[in-house]
């Protein structure tokens, strides 16, 4: 089922998660753990992320280091039809531009097809660890919009391939990222807002947005998107902020601004780790009831594997 359908049912607010693969030599385990203690929420479905290639240095024999290319987070693909087995719910695979040729995408979303998986979420995807900027893989796509202009065509029965005639039209439901408080790399909001529409105009069908802190930016973002003519749903991102190295990390790592009546409460437990993490989870929930009060059709968690946290805010919002 498409993830807009769910969002059309009985006016409801709906709850997801999104997890991230396994490092490579891990298990299903890890997956199934994080997910088992949260299906009693019945998210209609789960997002799993999908990690472009890092380069790392082995030493030679001769002592010499040889740069190599690795996918750290292999197995997307596969996680997704799992979670469809096992739970009986949707899997959104991310796709995303960086170390993949356009080639490589079309495999993909053939295999995705195969399995009956019918939502994916388009992202550029972030620029590899040491490169300054993001650099697309040669032959592949430089921008979140063009991924999508594939899998549009894709879903018109149009492939790579000029001497495939009348083509199997796929129906995928296609998600695309929004940024509330703009992408780092646009120079304005206004700027930001028409990369997303062009998303949008181009084929996807709903939006789920970067993690924010202050619910007053989302519903700004909200009636902005509307004011251009985004009206597909938003869905809102959430992540409670439960350690005090990430009121540094998530500001760095996401771009994203702390409300100063957070960072005061943080400011009185920065010694006592517990207290802290209660402060971080307290806040999560506030928005979480203020966001489904304003109905959102969807609340987003963004789970990092901390499923006791996660339930935690679930328990007292649904």
């Amino acid at each position: 089922m498409k993830v807009t359908e769910y969002f059309k049912e009985n006016n409801k607010t709906h709850i997801s998660f999104e997890v991230l693969p396994p490092l490579k030599g891990g298990s299903m385990e890890k997956i199934f753990n994080t997910l088992d203690p949260l299906m009693e929420f019945k998210p209609p479905f789960v997002d799993v992320t999908y990690h472009r290639e890092e380069y790392i240095y082995k030493r030679r024999p001769s002592g010499y280091y040889e740069k190599t290319s690795i996918r750290k987070r292999p197995g997307t693909v596969g996680i997704c039809a799992s979670i469809m087995h096992r739970y009986g719910i949707d899997a959104v695979p991310h796709l995303i531009c960086g170390g993949f040729t356009k080639e490589d995408t079309e495999n993909a979303l053939i295999d995705l097809n195969f399995l009956g998986i019918q939502n994916v979420l388009a992202l550029r995807g972030d620029a590899r660890k040491f490169d300054g900027k993001f650099i697309p893989q040669e032959g592949g796509h430089e921008y979140a919009l063009d991924l999508v202009k594939q899998i549009q065509a894709m879903n018109e029965g149009i492939y790579m391939d000029t001497f495939i005639k009348d083509g199997t039209k796929s129906d995928f439901c296609i998600g695309v990222a929004g940024y509330p408080e703009k992408h780092f790399e646009s120079p304005n909001f206004d700027m930001d807002l028409h990369f997303l529409k062009a998303k949008i105009d181009a084929g996807a069908d709903y939006v789920v947005s970067q993690m924010f802190f202050d619910n007053e930016r989302y519903l700004s973002f909200i009636k902005k998107c509307h004011s251009i003519g985004i009206n597909v749903p938003i869905v809102p991102g959430l992540k409670p902020i439960t350690k005090v190295s990430q009121l540094n990390s998530l500001p760095r790592l996401f771009y994203v601004n702390l409300p100063n009546d957070l960072i005061k409460e943080f400011s009185k437990y920065l010694d006592d780790k517990e207290k802290f993490k209660e402060v971080g989870i307290e806040w999560c929930i506030a928005q979480s009831k203020e966001l489904k009060a304003a109905g959102a059709p969807c609340l987003h968690y963004y789970t990092m594997g901390d499923t006791k946290t996660i339930r935690k805010i679930c328990e007292a919002v649904f």
